[in-house]
């Protein structure tokens, strides 16, 4: 494999995603690129689905009420597209999120930001009771379109050693 892609045959490819456990090194960050621009309608969906009933994200009236004049984006949506947006790099190939941790909401996001992200590497260690695989700690960031930092959070990953678990094919 080099740069993402693997050699299935003669001048054939076959694009991969995701790091083996081995290929995470503590102190590497990864920029998640595209961006997300997040639509009224992303927001009002997410709130249905989720059957979240606060008003101030997705009734004006009320909305107009607050201190920010407008709807709010459901946070955990801003969580989502997050968490979303780093799958390529560092989820691809784990076996299961074991959790999030300290998620932080440190500025409003609305209709219209485009959020991108960013995961530092934290920590990684072998896991006790899984010798095929590892457990990698990160730290993603979400800024919006302006560079301000608007939610940030710590996620615990067991991720599959080179040479076990599903394989691309």
């Amino acid at each position: 494999m080099r740069d993402g892609v693997i050699e299935v045959g003669p001048q054939r490819y076959r694009e991969s995603f995701g790091r083996y456990y081995e290929e995470f090194v503590v102190g590497d960050v990864y920029e998640h690129r595209p961006g997300r621009t997040i639509t009224e309608t992303d927001n009002t969906w997410f709130t249905l689905l989720t059957m979240n009933t606060h008003p101030a994200h997705f009734d004006f009236e009320f909305a107009k009420k607050t201190e920010f004049k407008k709807p709010l984006v459901c946070s955990p949506l801003t969580v989502a597209i997050m968490t979303g947006q780093s799958v390529s790099d560092v989820s691809q190939k784990s076996v299961a999120n074991l959790g999030w941790k300290e998620i932080r909401l440190l500025k409003p996001v609305f209709a219209g930001d485009t959020i991108y992200s960013e995961t530092e590497v934290l920590e990684k260690r072998e896991s006790g009771k899984r010798p095929e695989q590892g457990i990698v700690t990160i730290k993603t960031i979400g800024k919006n379109q302006h560079g301000e930092v608007v939610c940030d959070f710590v996620r615990v990953m067991l991720i599959w050693k080179r040479g076990f678990g599903p394989v691309d094919d």
